[in-house]
């Protein structure tokens, strides 16, 4: 028996990836790889093919060609809400929250039940799921806020509170597009120690612009341009990057 190399597990093999808009390529042969517990950062001018990349991995979007393979399961070949069972979890842009709900409901509503009919109607508000829902609504700082009105959180919370929805699910790669538009300096740090906290036990894979959070988050920082990884590695690395500074940061 041949003692060889073991081949490296990744949470997240994305290899060869392409996607054609009426021939025009928006993710051109792109190839990335996240580790497991491991902040991702994607950043690059508008139009590089950011979110592509993250409708592309939840199935919104289907490739062209190339492969996603997510715990060595091909993405590509399922439908989204397989996606999500599988463990991935996704938030857009714009929160998507029921405003007319309690923290506390949509916490709740977003816990995974049974994943059949039968399963969803029996379901009790059980200890289990109270003790889950305190003990994500402490992680995203809205532990006191449960019995309040969701349309009352400021725009930051309703940010965190999604990511709570997400995070009940207990996915194993969370995706974010720019978490922290629009925030205020405070909750922008606030987020930056929430998605820290949270990689103990699953990867995030987040897209943003506030150079300064992607400092206090990123791993690792993959810059796309036009489709294509222009460069990837540190923040400090990419920072200092003249191909980077040329076509992003220089601006």
């Amino acid at each position: 028996m041949l003692v060889g190399h073991q081949p490296k597990e990744f949470l997240l093999a994305v290899e060869a990836l392409t996607v054609s808009f009426d021939g025009f390529k928006a993710v051109n042969d792109l190839s990335f790889y996240v580790d497991e517990n491991e902040i991702r950062v994607i950043i690059g001018p508008n139009g590089a093919g950011k979110t592509t990349v993250l409708d592309l991995i939840c199935g919104k979007t289907k490739a062209t060609s190339g492969s996603i393979q997510f715990r060595s399961q091909e993405l590509t070949r399922m439908k989204e809400n397989q996606i999500v069972q599988a463990g991935v979890g996704r938030k857009f842009q714009t929160p998507s929250i029921y405003d007319d709900l309690t923290v506390f409901e949509n916490l709740e509503i977003s816990y995974p039940r049974g994943r059949t009919v039968f399963g969803a109607l029996t379901f009790q508000r059980d200890a289990t799921v109270r003790d889950r829902v305190e003990e994500v609504a402490e992680m995203i700082f809205l532990k006191d806020r449960l019995g309040m009105s969701a349309e009352l959180l400021s725009h930051g919370q309703k940010q965190w509170l999604e990511i709570g929805m997400l995070l009940i699910q207990d996915p194993d790669l969370l995706m974010l597009d720019e978490p922290v538009a629009g925030m205020s300096v405070s909750e922008r740090i606030k987020t930056a120690e929430l998605l820290n906290r949270i990689i103990k036990d699953r990867s995030v894979l987040v897209i943003e612009h506030d150079m300064k959070f992607v400092e206090d988050i990123a791993h690792k920082v993959t810059v796309l341009h036009q489709g294509k990884i222009l460069s990837e590695g540190s923040m400090e690395m990419v920072k200092n990057d003249p191909k980077v500074i040329e076509v992003y940061l220089g601006h």
